[in-house]
C-alpha cells in the first residue's frame, strides 16, 4: 500500500479578524456595504474619498479594500497603485459603473483581484466577491507558513497537528498575540514542533531560540537565559548573550520548565512581570521583547506543593495553556504520521522504502506508543535502515511493553539503537572494515552506512 498523500488544513482566516476598507465618494452606499459586510461578520471602516482612504490604511491596514474608480480627488486605480506600491499585501476589488467596465479590466491588469458593476443586483454578490478574497488569503497564509517550516525543517502543519485539531483551533487564536504560552503533555508529543508552529504563525520578525531547562547544570543556567559580563565567573572570559537577548523580537521556547531551579525561577518571574533583566555580573538593565513558551511533562501543581515551583510563577506561565494528547489518544492520526516518517527518514537515510503493508499499519494502530511520536519516529527509523526492499516491515510490538510507562519505552529506545550499533560493529569486523560489503551486508546504502558510523562514534 502506497502512502496516502498528505492534505493540507486549510487555516481559516476568521472574519471578525479581517478588515475591510469601503471607499466611495456617495457616502449611502458606503454605509449600506459597510452594514452588509459588518453583518456578515467583518471589520469594516468607510472613506468617502481616495485622500481620506490613504490617511485610514496605515492605522486600520486593511486586508481588502474595496473602491469606486470615479472618484473627484483620487482615482480607484491611482489609490490601487499607489497603495499596492507600499503594501502588496492588501487587496483589492473594484467598484465600477456599466460604462466603465474597461477601466475595471485596466484595474484588473494593475492587480485588482475582482471588480463588482454597481447598483448591486444582490447582496450576495459582494458577499460571495469578499469571500473569494478570504480564501486566497487564507491559502496564501498556509503556503507561507508551510514555506517557512520547510526551511526550519518542520514537518507540514497537517501532520504536526494530526488528531489535533483543537490544538490547532486553540494555536491559530493565539499565536498572533503576544500571551505567554504554557504547553503541557507527556514526553515525545511534539512540544518542540507546537512552539516552533506558533513562533511561525506570530508573523515575529525575530529568531525561535530553545532551551531545556533540564539539560543545563545549575550553575550555567542563569548564564544561559541572561548571558554573562566578562569576568562574572571562573571561565566568563568575555561577555556572552544570554537567551533572552538572542531572542529579542523573536521567541523563546523553555522545555522541560519544571526543571528550572528555584533561584532562576525567581529571576524569570521578573522577567514575565517587568520584561527587565541584567547579565550575570552587569549592572545594566535590559529589556527583551521576546514572546516565552514554556513546556512540560510535568504536573506543575504537584511541584508547588513539593515546594519545587513557584506558585505565582505557575500562574503567569499559565495565561493560555494548550495540553497535547499522547498518541494513543490520536490513534486516528497514526497514518497521516506514519507515511509522513516513512517518506522524510526514506530520504535522509538514502533508502527506498515507500510501502507499508496492511498488517504493518495494522500492528503499528495496536500498539499504545507510550513513547508517543518521538517512539514512533525511532522505531520507524530503526526499520527502514535495516530494511532490504522498499516495504516498511517492524519487529514485533509486543504487548508488555503496551503496559510499560515511558520511561520503560526509553529504555527499549535505547537497547535499540545499542542492537543497530552492535550490528554495525559486528559486519564491520567481519568484513575487516570493508564499508561497501558491510553496507551491502547490512541492505544499507554507503551514505547511510558512513552516517551510521559517524553517529555512533566510530568516525572521529
Amino acid at each position: 500500500m502506497n502512502p496516502e498523500p498528505v492534505n493540507a488544513y486549510k487555516m481559516p482566516m476568521e472574519p471578525n479578524n479581517f478588515r475591510i476598507l469601503v471607499v466611495d465618494d456617495e457616502i449611502p452606499l458606503t454605509a449600506l456595504l459597510g452594514r452588509i459586510l459588518t453583518q456578515a461578520g467583518y471589520q469594516v471602516k468607510s472613506a468617502n474619498s481616495g485622500i481620506k482612504a490613504l490617511g485610514t490604511i496605515g492605522d486600520f491596514s486593511p486586508n481588502l479594500v474595496i473602491t469606486d474608480l470615479k472618484m473627484p480627488d483620487i482615482s480607484g486605480l491611482d489609490l490601487l497603485k499607489k497603495v499596492r506600491s507600499e503594501r502588496p499585501e492588501i487587496d483589492f476589488i473594484i467598484l465600477t459603473a456599466y460604462a466603465t467596465v474597461e477601466n475595471a479590466v485596466e484595474a484588473m491588469k494593475e492587480g485588482a483581484l475582482d471588480y463588482l458593476i454597481k447598483p448591486l443586483k444582490d447582496p450576495d454578490e459582494l458577499r460571495m466577491a469578499v469571500a473569494r478574497v478570504v480564501e486566497r488569503q487564507t491559502l496564501m497564509a498556509v503556503d507561507t507558513l508551510w514555506r517557512n517550516q520547510l526551511a526550519e525543517g518542520l514537518p507540514p502543519t497537517d501532520v504536526i497537528f494530526a488528531g489535533m485539531e483543537e490544538v490547532w483551533s486553540e494555536i491559530q487564536h493565539v499565536a498572533k498575540t503576544d500571551a505567554t504560552v504554557l504547553l503541557q503533555g507527556e514526553s515525545g508529543t511534539g512540544k518542540s514542533l507546537v512552539a516552533k508552529a506558533i513562533h511561525h504563525l506570530s508573523e515575529r520578525k525575530g529568531p525561535f531560540v530553545e532551551l531545556n531547562c533540564a539539560a543545563i547544570p545549575e550553575t550555567l543556567i542563569e548564564s544561559e537565559l541572561f548571558g554573562h559580563e566578562k569576568g562574572a565567573f571562573t571561565g566568563a572570559i568575555k561577555a556572552k548573550r544570554g537567551k533572552f537577548e538572542l531572542a529579542q523580537n523573536g521567541t523563546i521556547f523553555l522545555d522541560e520548565i519544571g526543571e528550572m531551579p528555584l533561584f532562576a525561577q525567581a529571576k524569570f518571574l521578573r522577567i514575565l512581570q517587568e520584561r527587565t533583566f541584567e547579565r550575570v555580573g552587569g549592572t545594566t538593565t535590559l529589556n527583551t521583547s521576546a514572546r516565552i513558551i514554556a513546556a512540560t511533562n510535568q504536573d506543575l501543581m504537584a511541584g508547588i506543593r513539593e515546594k519545587r515551583f513557584r506558585e505565582d510563577l505557575y500562574y503567569r506561565l499559565n495565561v493560555f495553556p494548550i495540553t497535547l494528547p499522547p498518541l494513543k489518544k490520536r490513534l486516528e492520526a497514526i497514518q497521516v504520521l506514519t507515511n509522513y516518517l516513512v517518506r522524510s527518514i526514506s530520504t535522509r537515510v538514502g533508502k527506498k522504502v515507500s510501502e507499508i503493508s496492511d498488517d504493518t499499519l495494522k500492528q503499528i494502530k495496536s500498539y499504545e506508543w507510550p513513547g508517543n511520536v518521538r517512539e514512533l519516529h525511532n522505531v520507524i527509523e530503526r526499520a527502514i535502515i535495516l530494511s532490504r526492499d522498499s516495504r516498511l516491515t517492524l519487529p514485533p510490538l509486543t504487548a508488555s511493553l503496551i503496559e510499560g510507562t515511558p520511561e520503560s519505552a526509553t529504555k527499549r529506545l535505547r537497547s535499540i539503537r545499542d542492537l543497530e550499533k552492535e550490528a554495525i560493529e559486528a559486519t564491520i569486523r567481519e568484513t575487516d572494515g570493508h564499508r561497501r560489503k558491510a553496507a551491502k551486508i547490512l541492505g544499507i546504502s554507503i551514505r547511510t552506512l558512513q552516517y551510521k558510523l559517524k553517529e555512533y562514534g566510530f568516525l572521529k
